[in-house]
């Protein structure tokens, strides 16, 4: 059963692995787990996994199948956050599906001029607004890298930012893991406390992992740290395929979650219960033919998905991205597809909507023409509510075959229910003509415009900004290595 925001149907499923196949790939990470093991490059992470049973030899660590299992027993399967007034606004779990955008791209691709350049904090800032004002999304991330605030701490000024630019749920990403911390305290900054930001987070750190057989410091540190926190995680290991893996798809994706797996017994051997979400593409071949890091990949996707759900865990998801560099038939292709294949396999927090160029470049247009597509694609998969007063038998007698049902009050209590594009073009061809000729592109750069100057998300009380301001501060005093 597919579920999106509540509305279920029996219908709309797609799975590309079986109970047999992730059967089978659970068994196989279990013996890479007990045979060859991770390289897990943190001296306290590995004293964790000692005592609990791991066995170490040097920075390679085996785990055996009872710490595995007894990791997973515990590991929850729902993972909830809230916006910022504590109001439940994501529910990861089962086929829920939540779509956002993604972080820290090297270039926008500027609305106005659709020249590609370097992004600066106001993007930031406009971004978080725009998707703070889309109805489809329902997270915010960063999406640019700022080349104008110090390189040491950009994502200090970027959680600032989003911050005060939102009030949606945010996930974000920090290179170290002094601004994990960091981060953490602005957001308990904002809930009052850090009581009040446990017991409903608004906030989660997306833990980027070297890949499955090779788990990096900064990862290990973030995992521990939120795990003392009782915090929410997004621990993603990523194997490329024929790289840094086998190139089959069942070795990529057995060799990635075993990456995963000894993340979550990580987490779930410091604090029984934190909840922790699980990646949703990669796990397949890499693009050996370019050797680009590409984002929409026909054989990966849904497997990471399937491997999560077979877990029951929650699973962080990637769609509406595209490798393109300008917005062409392209880019309409991989966007809607990897928006569709997402919600069909049931990837619960889908982001990166948005990307393009294998994530070096973002778009707002994009992002609007995604928004659209969401909204299309969750009318077509949503359940078909049969009723008396849907099917209308009444109104059909009443009116038979010859009768103007357009003015009838059934048509008006239902007329708004149907979806309706503010983006597509749907009339007739002479109307087309007379409202400039415009394409989608320009449509979704005017469409920019009107939410910026028309949206202004809801501030931060004067005294939260100034305790945020005093944490970057005191951060960029950090790295400037001044008292």
């Amino acid at each position: 059963m597919l579920e999106t925001h509540g509305r279920q149907t029996t219908s709309a499923r797609y799975a590309r692995l079986g109970n047999q196949e992730c059967e089978r790939i659970h068994v196989a990470t279990l013996e890479v787990l007990e045979r060859v093991g991770v390289d897990v490059h943190d001296e306290r992470a590995r004293e964790i996994l000692h005592s609990g049973g791991a066995r170490v030899d040097g920075i390679r660590v085996r785990l055996p199948e009872y710490m595995v299992s007894r990791a997973l027993a515990t590991a929850p399967k729902r993972l909830i956050l809230y916006d910022r007034h504590g109001k439940v606004a994501i529910r990861a779990w089962g086929r829920n599906t939540y779509y956002g955008g993604g972080s820290d791209c090297l270039n926008i691709l500027d609305h106005h001029t659709g020249e590609r350049r370097r992004p600066i904090l106001a993007d930031v800032c406009q971004a978080a607004t725009l998707m703070d004002a889309l109805p489809e999304l329902s997270f915010v991330m960063s999406m640019f890298l700022p080349e104008d605030v110090d390189q040491r701490v950009y994502d200090r000024y970027q959680m600032r930012a989003m911050l005060n630019h939102t009030t949606k749920p945010i996930v974000f990403v920090t290179p170290d893991m002094e601004g994990c911390v960091a981060a953490v305290e602005m957001c308990q900054a904002v809930a009052g406390s850090a009581e009040a930001f446990r017991q409903r987070p608004f906030a989660t750190c997306y833990i980027n992992v070297t890949s499955g057989l090779i788990a990096n410091q900064e990862a290990l540190q973030k995992c521990i740290y939120l795990a003392e926190q009782g915090l929410p995680m997004l621990y993603i290991p990523l194997n490329a395929g024929g790289v840094n893996s086998p190139a089959t798809t069942a070795g990529c994706m057995a060799t990635m979650n075993a990456g995963i797996l000894l993340g979550i017994t990580l987490a779930q051997t410091v604090r029984p219960g934190v909840p922790v979400a699980v990646p949703g593409w990669n796990g397949g071949p890499y693009n050996l033919k370019t050797m680009v890091g590409n984002y929409v990949l026909a054989d990966e996707q849904g497997v990471p998905t399937e491997m999560g759900k077979h877990y029951g865990l929650p699973v962080f998801g990637l769609g509406g991205s595209t490798d393109a560099k300008v917005l062409d038939q392209q880019a309409g292709m991989e966007a809607t597809l990897s928006l569709t294949t997402a919600l069909l396999h049931g990837a619960n927090i889908v982001h990166d909507v948005g990307f393009m160029d294998s994530g070096l470049q973002g778009s707002l247009q994009l992002q609007v023409i995604a928004n659209d597509t969401i909204g299309w694609l969750r009318a077509a998969t949503a359940g078909v509510l049969v009723n008396d007063e849907t099917l209308a038998l009444d109104v059909v007698e009443e009116l038979g075959p010859t009768g103007n049902y357009l003015v009838h009050p059934h048509t008006l209590r239902h007329y708004r229910e149907a979806y309706y594009s503010q983006l597509a073009d749907k009339g007739p061809y002479s109307q087309w003509v007379e409202r400039g000729s415009t394409t989608m592109e320009q449509r979704a750069a005017r469409q920019i415009d009107k939410l910026l100057a028309k949206h202004q998300p809801e501030p931060l009380a004067a005294e939260v900004q100034r305790e945020i301001d005093a944490i970057v501060e005191r951060e960029q005093q950090w790295i400037d290595g001044r008292p």
